[in-house]
């Protein structure tokens, strides 16, 4: 019996008449109830291709239809060229292509191990394998050559989920040799942040030492202090002395010997036989010892912390006036240019002062003046987050500019009321006393000041009210005197300067521009131009780079600006506002932002 499913034919429209040989049976159906579907698609889903794949299977492991035998390390294994192809790309361009291999029934391939292709044909033929740490390399070796990346993401899931400060390494090597982006940043942060435990195992002494300067270079390397790294180092050294030598003095230019507490300093590095043993290492002993004398004075790479000690270099704001009214603020802020954060400090004690001069000498600030024939100076304590009253200056300024030069701190020039001061004392805090030293060979107020190679360098200023002085003044402490130098290119008042890498760089004075100065050259040079014209800005040096910070515009208008210049791209950038003072810093008010080494944000 025949059932049709269908329409009902009209036996007249047929023309065919019903007899024994041509009768059929029609199921007839009520239209209405087929609701327009005559058909229906039926799939038994994923376990139909599960239920073929283990056939497949099952013909593999009897030797069943097999038509080819890969052979590996000598053992062979049965295959079917279709199941291969369908899976691997590797193996259809084996197989479908005229290579000679398509017509033969042994192919060997070199380059795996027997284990690793038994493991993948237990992929092929059943979707699924057990990964393991011993099997985990070869497995994605395999997959890889034969071009299956869902294997080959699941051994690279697998060994990250495996991290371990004692395999890290070696799993960063070879995600590199595969260049497996992912794992490889993944396993580099994973040792910078274990860094101590990682440094104590066999695969970290088997480093290259491009590969150790790439981990103890690194701001982002997590220690509970600098003795870490040192350690480290010479752990790795003296693994092949003889052949690791000569690596010594540039990879202790990426330890942060300054940093190293004095104590460990002396009983520890600088008694090292080995270090002893290597003049060219002198230098960076001789440049630690100086930052245990002079603090952040003395500025390098190697001055700056790792953030993971929970010190950084921040930028310190003392002070300034509101844009209506002209009243003076107490607040003293820091500000953290890696972070973006802000963090209030202890007020500025008497902040009805103007015009007054700031420093930082080693991890503290100097205030001093503030108003006219003002004598005041006070010191901002960062362990105590106070401001203490310290020894008054001998002569009364205002207007004037402070700076620090080996561990003293020189308060220059100024206004009195009545005249431009050239008298320039000196304070020794070990002693709390000022003293005057040879004073300017031009009298000049508001003018830039800082220290380089020893030197101090007064540049520009105002000898009165109506002009603008383009000399710069070198003080040399040891023979207490006072050169001329090369004059700045342009003659302005209200200008700022900070050194770095034995450089000088000048800004403000409505110049739109900043200008660098070589005191050894004795030569100028204009290095690049602001976004706007403004003076009596705030200039700091910071992890490397220069900030300058606030100011007035040509209009007389405050700003709240915060730009970044970095002399190594030469590219100068605009990196945030300053919120205490947004739309309400009068820059005519002197504000100064210096560096605070090692203070705890």
């Amino acid at each position: 019996m025949v059932l049709i499913l269908g329409r009902r034919l009209n036996r007249e429209d047929s023309g065919v008449r019903d007899s024994p040989a041509t009768k059929r049976k029609v199921f007839e159906m009520d239209p209405k109830s087929l609701s327009g579907h005559e058909f229906f698609d039926f799939s038994s889903g994923s376990s139909h291709a599960e239920n073929i794949l283990q056939i497949f299977n099952e013909f593999r492991d009897s030797c069943l239809f097999t038509d080819v035998i890969i052979c590996v390390e000598g053992k062979e294994f049965p295959c079917h060229r279709a199941v291969l192809s369908a899976c691997s790309s590797y193996f259809r361009a084996m197989f479908c292509n005229d290579h000679r291999e398509s017509r033969e029934m042994l192919v060997e391939i070199n380059g795996i191990f027997a284990e690793a292709m038994d493991c993948f044909l237990q992929y092929v033929y059943t979707g699924k394998v057990k990964i393991t740490t011993e099997n985990v390399q070869y497995l994605f070796e395999t997959s890889s050559l034969f071009q299956i990346s869902v294997l080959r993401d699941a051994c690279a899931k697998f060994l990250e989920e495996q991290l371990d400060p004692c395999n890290c390494l070696g799993i960063q090597r070879f995600a590199d040799t595969h260049s497996l982006k992912t794992l490889f940043t993944k396993c580099r942060n994973f040792a910078l942040q274990t860094f101590e435990d990682v440094s104590q195992h066999e695969e970290f002494l088997e480093l290259g030492k491009d590969e150790l300067i790439d981990y103890i270079c690194s701001d982002e390397l997590v220690i509970s202090k600098e003795e870490m790294v040192f350690e480290a180092v010479m752990r790795w050294v003296y693994r092949a002395v003889e052949l690791r030598r000569p690596m010594l003095q540039e990879l202790l230019t990426h330890v942060r010997l300054p940093l190293l507490h004095p104590n460990y300093f002396v009983q520890t590095v600088e008694v090292d036989q080995l270090i002893q043993t290597s003049p060219e290492c002198y230098q960076l002993l001789h440049e630690a010892r100086r930052y245990h004398i002079l603090g952040n004075e003395m500025m390098s790479p190697r001055t700056r912390p790792r953030r993971s000690t929970g010190y950084s270099e921040v930028i310190v704001i003392v002070g300034g006036c509101e844009r209506v009214g002209g009243f003076n603020l107490p607040y003293t802020e820091c500000y953290d240019p890696v972070t973006g954060e802000w963090k209030s400090l202890a007020k500025l004690p008497e902040f009805t002062k103007s015009e007054y001069a700031v420093c930082a000498l080693r991890n503290d600030i100097l205030v001093s003046g503030g108003r006219i024939n003002s004598r005041d100076v006070w010191i901002y304590n960062s362990q105590l987050n106070i401001w203490i009253r310290v020894a008054s200056l001998n002569k009364g300024r205002w207007r004037h500019k402070m700076a620090v030069l080996l561990g003293k701190v020189y308060v220059v020039g100024g206004y009195d009321g009545q005249n431009r001061l050239s008298s320039v004392e000196c304070y020794d805090s070990f002693s709390n006393r000022w003293t005057e030293v040879a004073p300017l060979k031009e009298a000049v107020s508001s003018p830039a000041v800082t220290s380089c190679i020893g030197k101090l360098f007064v540049i520009g200023g105002g000898p009165d009210d109506n002009t603008c002085s383009d000399k710069v003044q070198s003080y040399d402490p040891d023979t207490n005197s006072w050169l001329l130098r090369a004059t700045i290119p342009i003659a302005k008042r209200c200008i700022t300067a900070v050194s770095l890498n034995n450089l000088i760089y000048v800004a403000g004075g409505l110049t739109k521009a900043i200008y660098c100065y070589d005191p050894v050259e004795d030569y100028w040079m204009h290095v690049q131009n602001t976004f706007s014209r403004q003076e009596n800005c705030g200039m700091s040096v910071c992890n490397g780079k220069i900030y300058i910070l606030g100011g007035r515009r040509e209009n007389g208008e405050a700003t709240d600006t915060i730009l970044c210049y970095d002399p190594a791209t030469g590219i100068i950038t605009g990196v945030a506002a300053m919120p205490r003072w947004s739309k309400r810093l009068k820059t005519s008010t002197v504000m100064q932002p210096h560096l605070f080494g090692s203070f705890v944000p």
